[in-house]
């Protein structure tokens, strides 16, 4: 069976790597020492202390087997500057949303660090699709949770 990859740059697999780092260094140690606080409480049945630090273990254990497996299966999209005619991974994009919108850009990069708040979508995102291929001026039909828009590709860098 291929393990899914995850195309990521190389700052994208570095704050992982950051990440997971902390998660085994300091944030499992935390969870330890809260169950064995809460285990100090007494009867664990009744032992909401205990419930909650074990979920938390859970979570922080499922974390770093994925971000391992995130390290594991990397893919680091490579900007050679070559092409900057073509929306492509690891390609900003700004267009215009069509009549009379304001300018909007985005960097284009792998699910694995994508962060819509600081202008870095997804390229399984419905609008990095639509524009992936697509080269200044085209004119593009992008489906989004609220409906159709048209833009139009202004610069790619």
């Amino acid at each position: 069976m291929v393990e899914k990859t995850y195309p990521m740059t190389k700052e994208g697999k570095e704050k992982i790597v950051q990440e997971l780092e902390h998660l085994k260094t300091v944030k499992r140690k935390e969870v330890v020492e809260r169950i064995k606080i809460a285990r100090s409480f007494g009867d664990l049945s009744e032992n909401s202390e205990y419930d909650s630090a074990k979920e938390e273990q859970a979570f922080v254990e499922g974390r770093i087997a994925l971000l391992e497996k995130m390290i594991r299966n990397a893919v680091i999209i490579e900007d050679n500057g070559n092409d900057n005619d073509t929306v492509a991974l690891g390609k900003s994009v700004t267009f215009v949303e069509l009549p009379d919108g304001e300018e909007e850009s985005y960097t284009i990069v792998g699910s694995a660090e994508a962060d819509p708040f600081e202008g870095r979508i997804s390229n399984d995102s419905p609008i990095a699709k639509s524009l992936i291929g697509k080269k200044v001026g085209d004119e593009v039909t992008v489906q989004t949770p609220g409906g159709e828009m048209l833009v139009k590709i202004v610069a790619i860098k």
